[in-house]
């Protein structure tokens, strides 16, 4: 049977991944995600009503034109997490395939809310939930079948994908980070992962984002000691305190919501994003938050949330917003440009319980909404965090464990594929015969 790999998008770039792999006659694409800082650079786009041919002409979206050429049928859509630059052209380029989309429970709920958002395209396919396990397989077809295998990220319910062909397993793995201790969910399941290598593993695809730094990623309960240091040093003060983090990142927010309820404050969660990725998980029963706490996600409820803290004092409560990356109309930079009815006051702490992520008007929106509030008086506290992707050692210690035959860096500019690169080389593989650096666009046989 005759394996390829087509890089659809994700691969010039950090963001919009589409990975499609083809065995034979049959097809099982990988990831359908959002570029979001190519949307907000157009102030006016409103991504829920554009076409999906201008959001690929924004590079936005992955350009899956290049399938019309594949020859084959598309049997699975399958996603590993419920990131946006994962999930988020599912609306968008979903309908478009004869397939049902498969993910985990968690990120199955991501994905049908994306679904009902979209009010341009009429998105049917069926989605399935695959829990992380050996004893659970979804049977594509007669010879592929799928199964996942539970690693931890910043998001809850992420998961490795292992494409079981008679060639032998297709490792997907975007995005991972191989934390022994973490805060939710279970440790990854390096078991599986030895087992799956020992069966053999004709390729892994793996992402590249943290591959150049070394050493290996933080446990996220490092990012828990550095935010409850912060907080527990001003339990007695009665400046506002707040926190700007990624509303995906359920775990962080549940220890965030924790610290305040230790130093009596009440947590309250404010913008649509967080409201959406904490509430699902509670009603899943995938976390727990302390009695009291509150959620406000649409602009009138928040706007009234703020009126309440300023009238019962704001040394009584701590917002955990959104906001973090500087984005226009998030919770933070609407309080750094004094668009809503809280007033940052000289001495109010702002943690910043989220790093920017690379790119140059994140790093410029956020530089803009950091001048904003510090020129209010504020205190800033950035850096309070750990990454959710492995590092250097993590994918040493990963291309042990499934010993591929073959390695094709993903998800990174080409400095970050390219580090991969030089990691595989000090492995033993060498550029075009065991691992490949490609590009958007690109298709490899592989043998």
């Amino acid at each position: 049977m005759e394996v390829e790999v087509i890089a659809v998008g994700g691969f010039n770039e950090v963001g919009r991944n589409m990975t499609a792999v083809r065995c034979g006659k049959e097809i099982v694409i990988f990831d359908m995600g959002l570029r979001l800082d190519q949307i907000m650079i157009h102030e006016d786009a409103e991504v829920e009503n554009m076409h999906s041919l201008d959001l690929i002409a924004l590079k936005a979206i992955p350009d899956d034109t290049v399938m019309n050429a594949v020859e084959g049928t598309v049997k699975a859509i399958v996603c590993t997490h419920g990131h946006l630059d994962h999930i988020g052209a599912i609306p968008k380029l979903a309908h478009r395939y004869d397939a049902p989309i498969i993910a985990t429970p968690y990120t199955a709920a991501l994905i049908r809310q994306q679904i009902e958002g979209e009010k341009r395209f009429v998105v049917n396919n069926k989605v399935f939930e695959l829990q992380a396990g050996k004893k659970y397989r979804y049977e594509i077809s007669k010879h592929l079948s799928l199964e996942f295998i539970s690693v931890q990220h910043s998001i809850l319910d992420s998961a490795m994908a292992v494409l079981h062909t008679p060639e032998g397993a297709i490792v997907y793995a975007n995005d991972f980070k191989l934390d022994r201790t973490p805060v939710l969910g279970e440790p990854p399941n390096f078991a599986r992962m030895r087992e799956v290598g020992k069966e053999g593993v004709l390729a892994l695809i793996v992402e590249s984002l943290n591959v150049n730094i070394p050493g290996r990623c933080p446990s996220e309960r490092i990012a828990q000691r550095l935010v409850r240091d912060v907080m527990t040093c001003y339990e007695d003060e009665k400046n506002a305190m707040m926190v700007g983090c990624f509303s995906s990142n359920v775990a962080r927010v549940k220890m965030i919501a924790e610290c305040a309820h230790e130093i009596g404050r009440k947590p309250v969660l404010l913008g649509r994003s967080m409201e959406r990725y904490s509430s699902t998980a509670e009603q899943m029963k995938l976390v727990g938050f302390p009695r009291g706490m509150t959620m406000r996600g649409n602009r009138r409820t928040v706007d009234k949330m703020f009126r309440t803290i300023m009238k019962e004092g704001r040394e009584n409560y701590v917002p955990i917003i959104t906001g973090s990356q500087g984005e226009p109309g998030a919770i933070l930079t609407r309080l750094a440009f004094g668009q809503t009815p809280f007033t940052i006051e000289k001495g109010d702490r702002i943690l910043y319980s989220a790093k920017v992520i690379p790119n140059p008007m994140n790093y410029g929106q956020r530089h803009t909404q950091e001048v904003l509030l510090r020129m209010k008086g504020a205190r800033i506290f950035t850096d309070l965090h750990v990454s959710g992707h492995a590092q250097r050692e993590e994918h040493y210690e990963i291309l042990h464990y499934f010993n591929p035959q073959h390695i094709i860096p993903s998800h990174g500019d080409i400095d970050m594929t390219g580090g991969y690169l030089k990691l595989a080389e000090e492995c033993g593989y060498t550029i075009n015969n065991d691992v490949h650096v490609m590009r958007n666009g690109q298709r490899l046989k592989i043998r």
